[in-house]
């Protein structure tokens, strides 16, 4: 595993001074915590078990995080979606799933949950940099939605993917107009699902409104300012006053915003 030396990477090391790993096994978590620190020389914490790597994430705030997939007393898995979804400042921190059975079904389970990578034992220090410097200095965008919560999945082994290209994205439309499709089509979906993940659906539809003022700004266009104003300002003031957020009056602020008819022109 050491036949390959690997010098520290400047720019990654830049990036990355805490590193958490999760492993229960105490001569892997201290193997990996080698290799990391020769490569970027970070900070480096150690959980056996999912239920303390939240823990220990919370006072330590990783940058980067390698859990394992699946072990005694670890759910890589289970872990991420707990992170993307949970409260913590480092809930969008790259986490990155190690395993020696890396499965298709693995992959994708790992994938929506919201991993950023895979590395797949047994490794070298080369495969181990190349992960480093693809979370630490190729970011990608966030999504904030209803049903996932993570690194843009587009872009998570997309040079395997030979079927039709669908988003928008793929299709050469205009940035913005890309950025407002998705955004309407993540509110549409997040305002049925209230009741269902309250937390989640706040946290979703404000992402969007945010976004929506962003590009409105950046188009000078008023009538989506105009469109977005009131159900991002129903949020902004649920979320800031800690109330539940209402259903039906997160749908009454959403209705400008549902019917706003310059998309399709922003998007041609």
């Amino acid at each position: 595993m050491f036949s390959q030396i690997a010098k520290t990477n400047p720019r990654v090391a830049a990036a990355v001074r805490r590193v958490l790993i999760v492993d229960p096994l105490p001569a892997s978590a201290k193997v990996l915590g080698e290799m990391v620190r020769d490569a970027c020389q970070p900070e480096i914490c150690a959980a056996p078990s999912t239920d303390k790597a939240l823990k220990l994430a919370e006072a330590f705030d990783p940058q980067v995080i390698f859990c394992e997939l699946s072990a005694d007393a670890v759910d890589g898995v289970a872990f991420t979606r707990a992170l993307r979804r949970g409260d913590l400042a480092c809930r969008k921190a790259p986490v990155v799933l190690v395993t020696a059975q890396a499965t298709a079904a693995a992959i994708l389970a790992g994938r929506d949950a919201g991993a950023h990578e895979f590395l797949r034992r047994p490794f070298t220090t080369r495969d181990l940099g190349r992960r480093l410097e693809v979370v630490a200095l190729q970011a990608r965008p966030w999504i904030e939605a209803i049903d996932y919560v993570g690194p843009d999945r587009r872009r998570f082994n997309s040079a395997d993917y030979q079927g039709p290209q669908k988003r928008m994205a793929d299709t050469g439309a205009p940035p913005q107009g890309v950025r407002i499709a998705e955004a309407l089509k993540i509110i549409r979906s997040a305002l049925p699902a209230i009741d269902r993940d309250p937390r989640q659906a706040l946290r979703a539809l404000l992402a969007q409104t945010t976004e929506l003022e962003l590009v409105a700004a950046e188009l000078s266009d008023n009538g989506l300012a105009m469109a977005s104003a009131p159900l991002h300002r129903h949020l902004f003031e649920t979320a800031s006053t800690g109330r539940a957020l209402d259903a039906a009056e997160t749908l009454r602020c959403a209705q400008g915003l549902l019917g706003y008819a310059g998309r399709e022109r922003v998007a041609a």
